[in-house]
């Protein structure tokens, strides 16, 4: 793939940069609706910085609708300009404790609901796809690219088992702004500790345990245990405030 129209950075970790290039590229018409950029380990090189800066822009560039990160790591341009985001104060969310709090407050209200839904109607097909998903859990632990992945696609794929359209919606608009506000944290005190890592595997396993055996109670009781333990590892990083 040839390379992006883009400036070398000067300084290490200014994702935001980054992200305001690729827009600029996308919204001119030089990445265009359906092209596919290149691989992170290509982007990085051009941009001249780690992968992880250059993950996060693209994680950016997703919250605004623009790309598409699929399956595997490939990304695709989905559309020429970026949503509207309806809450002004999302656009500083990495800098509002505040707002990050009361998203992470929103995502337990939501997803304790689901758990208890997806309990009551999962199916096969459902319980299958989130057994496969447990199990790579446990495969991967200490992996922390595959160990988010797996984490985001087993709460994605709960959301789906409630066979709720608006349920989906609501969870993939609030994760899209918890990943850009609490990336970091999320790889440095979640992923990178295997000890943290196999907690968080044990907790997923409870919680699927709970949805096959279609106890609404208990399902939601485990998704609640298992978001006041991710809380509570984000309030240690963003301190008192």
């Amino acid at each position: 793939m040839p390379p992006l129209d883009v400036v070398k950075l000067s300084k290490r970790n200014h994702y935001e940069e980054i992200t305001e290039q690729l827009k600029r590229l996308i919204m001119d018409g030089k990445l265009k609706v359906g092209d596919k950029l290149p691989s992170t380990k290509q982007m990085s090189e051009q941009f001249g910085v780690g992968r992880s800066t250059t993950r996060e822009a693209l994680s950016a560039l997703k919250a605004m609708g623009m790309i598409e990160i699929r399956q595997g790591g490939g990304c695709r341009v989905i559309s020429s300009a970026p949503a509207e985001v309806e809450l002004p104060e999302l656009q500083s969310l990495r800098l509002n404790r505040e707002t990050v709090l009361e998203l992470l407050e929103a995502r337990e209200s939501l997803e304790v609901s689901n758990a208890a839904i997806a309990a009551a109607k999962r199916t096969e097909v459902d319980l299958s796809v989130l057994r496969g998903l447990v199990a790579e859990m446990k495969r991967f632990v200490g992996d922390e690219a595959e160990g988010e992945r797996l984490d985001l696609q087993f709460h994605l794929t709960l959301a789906h088992a409630t066979h709720n359209s608006i349920m989906v919606r609501l969870f993939e608009s609030i994760m899209n702004h918890i990943e850009t506000a609490i990336h970091d944290i999320r790889r440095v005190e979640l992923y990178a500790s295997t000890a943290v890592a196999e907690r968080l595997c044990l907790e997923h396993t409870a919680i699927f345990q709970a949805i096959e055996e279609q106890d609404c109670e208990l399902a939601a009781e485990r998704m609640k245990q298992h978001l006041q333990h991710i809380e509570h590892i984000v309030r240690k990083h963003l301190g008192k405030g």
